[in-house]
């Protein structure tokens, strides 16, 4: 069997390609932390006959979870429906402890956006640049979406210097399709891996398929996922990181050792 040709990446595959059933190389993180809002969170929305809504996080549903199941890894839910990265970094991480190194994971999914996209007047500096950061002293990032944001990545490699992290556009829907506020961030997320080492971008904006009508009508509830959605969306994260797996062997070959102290200096430096 040839197995380079089995296990390497194709000419011309894209990551999304080939869709993984078992995680593929995702397994090899044990420990993997989401930070997210409600699409991260497994949200239902309940509708009663008399028009009551209810708006649900059911972890055990969230793709992270999915995840969990499918490689045996830890994964930690550091999501809440309506959560922006202003939030997190204001209140909610360190609320919920999730600053705290014994919650060290060795990746990070960031999929923060669409409640700070719908709502960038909390941010008095707008949207913002990478001007904005201050990559010495994060806690001197303007209160921009884009200081935030980066505050985020800045304060989990203090807490994990040699973690992965990977970083979430938003897919394409009939809704924003062509909303430009949508493109920006997907292009400001796209420039990250020259600020950040070790840091990837799983780009659904240009990648992931369509969130069109008929996608809606099979995976989404009333606005957000259902099971078989976020389940889909699992399968999708786990590929998308399996193709970067794939796509540079060298880069990941001392996942084991992140945390740990250890290194093999014949490979790539952690």
């Amino acid at each position: 069997m040839n197995f380079s040709a089995f296990l390497s990446v194709k000419d011309g595959e894209k990551p999304l390609d080939t869709l993984v059933k078992d995680g593929g190389f995702c397994g090899i993180f044990r420990t993997i932390a989401c930070i997210g809002d409600s699409l991260s969170s497994g949200e239902f929305v309940s509708l009663t006959t008399d028009g009551q809504i209810g708006y649900h996080d059911y972890f055990e549903y969230s793709w992270g979870q999915y995840m969990a199941r499918d490689i045996g890894a830890t994964v930690y839910n550091f999501s809440r429906g309506g959560m922006t990265a202003k939030e997190y970094c204001d209140s909610f991480a360190a609320a919920s402890g999730y600053w705290n190194v014994r919650l060290a994971a060795q990746a990070y999914i960031i999929a923060l956006g669409v409640n700070d996209m719908s709502h960038l007047d909390i941010y008095p500096d707008g949207f913002g640049d990478i001007s904005d950061v201050d990559f010495e002293n994060e806690e001197n990032n303007k209160n921009s979406f884009v200081g935030y944001y980066c505050k985020i990545v800045q304060r989990v490699r203090k807490i994990q210097p040699q973690s992965k992290v990977f970083v979430m556009t938003m897919p394409r829907s009939a809704e924003n399709e062509v909303n430009e506020k949508y493109d920006k961030h997907a292009a400001f997320l796209r420039s990250l891996p020259g600020y950040f080492k070790n840091l990837y971008v799983l780009d659904f904006r240009k990648y992931a398929p369509a969130y069109d009508e008929e996608f809606q009508d099979k995976y989404y509830m009333s606005g957000h996922l259902n099971p078989a959605g976020y389940l889909l969306t699992a399968r999708m994260v786990e590929s998308y990181i399996d193709y970067i797996i794939r796509s540079d062997y060298k880069n990941f070959a001392q996942v084991g050792f992140i945390g740990t102290g250890f290194y093999n200096k014949d490979e790539k430096p952690l």
